[in-house]
């Protein structure tokens, strides 16, 4: 497609946009801040227009902008992508007494793209590499809310919740952990498992895994890290929200006279974990779950199908 032929596509789609300045083209993205809106991505001869950045909101960070993840059209078909061109960054993460380097990598979750293909419970795209070489992810819209966001727009009680809508989200979550399962046996890791993480396709209802980008070097367990977020997902989940220990306290709730240390959150001390102490209708077989992710357990899951047989095992 020429610069005449981009020009009509984008007139075409964005009339609002025919009148611009005329867009700058890009085939290196070595420098992504370059990449702007109204620009033209050329990956493969293949033309995308930039529209805007991806925006991330969770702990505080209410849309942090990810200067890096480009939402884009693709000006051949019309339809909507998220390109993620490359940025490297590490971080140190510490559960319990383990220490887990943990570091961006654009090669990994091309990778994992290709070997997912077009299963049902991950994101869908292709990897590619523009003019000097740098790994591209060119991934497909899902259209639907976060898990995250699902959860804390809900207005209802706990108890309400729990009896008639956590059933159907504990079924959808035992099909991530199967998912992250299939990953395992593929000798790969998701690397950042968060409840904003999985999104909740609004075609299919499907529950489904983003951003595998990030990677860790583990001293003892390869799938350790990620069995401890699946945990960390599972307690938010039990719990509608986070259950944390300073609104006990300010509330003067009647469990904190119960509540002890081994029942915090094993990488989160100011959430509960022990979540049977507020909400006592919670099962057994799932509370004894949530405990193996407590500052009080004395084992650890080592694999999915260790939990997710656990998991099978719970009544609601």
């Amino acid at each position: 497609m020429d610069k005449e032929a981009v020009d009509r596509r984008v007139a075409e789609l964005f009339p609002g946009l025919a009148d611009r300045r005329r867009f700058r083209t890009h085939v290196d993205t070595t420098d992504f801040y370059k990449v702007d809106y109204g620009d033209v991505l050329v990956l493969d001869s293949r033309p995308y227009l930039i529209l805007n950045n991806a925006k991330e909101g969770r702990f505080g960070l209410d849309d942090q902008e990810k200067f890096w993840v480009k939402r884009a059209i693709d000006l051949e078909s019309g339809q909507r992508k998220i390109i993620k061109l490359v940025f490297f960054e590490k971080f140190e993460a510490r559960i319990g007494d383990t220490t887990f380097d943990c570091f961006r990598s654009p090669r990994k979750e091309a990778r994992i793209l290709s070997k997912v293909g077009d299963h049902p419970h991950f994101m869908h795209g292709y990897a590619t590499e523009d003019s000097q070489g740098n790994i591209i992810r060119v991934l497909d819209f899902i259209y639907g809310k976060s898990l995250y966001d699902t959860i804390e727009d809900m207005t209802c009680s706990h108890s309400e919740y729990f009896r008639e809508i956590f059933p159907k989200v504990f079924a959808n979550f035992i099909t991530c952990v199967e998912a992250i399962g299939f990953l395992h046996r593929l000798d790969e890791k998701h690397g950042d498992i968060r409840r904003d993480h999985i999104l909740i396709d609004r075609e299919s209802g499907n529950y489904r895994w983003i951003d595998f980008d990030f990677n860790y070097r583990h001293r003892e367990n390869i799938y350790g890290y990620d069995l401890f977020g699946i945990g960390n997902i599972l307690i938010y989940l039990v719990g509608k929200g986070d259950v944390l220990l300073p609104e006990l306290a300010q509330n003067s709730h009647p469990a904190m006279d119960r509540i002890a240390p081994e029942d915090r959150n094993i990488v989160f001390h100011h959430r509960l974990a022990n979540l049977k102490l507020v909400y006592p209708y919670i099962p057994e077989a799932l509370n004894r779950i949530l405990l193996h992710f407590s500052t009080g357990a004395n084992w650890y899951y080592e694999r999915v199908d260790q939990l997710l047989e656990d998991l099978s095992s719970v009544r609601l």
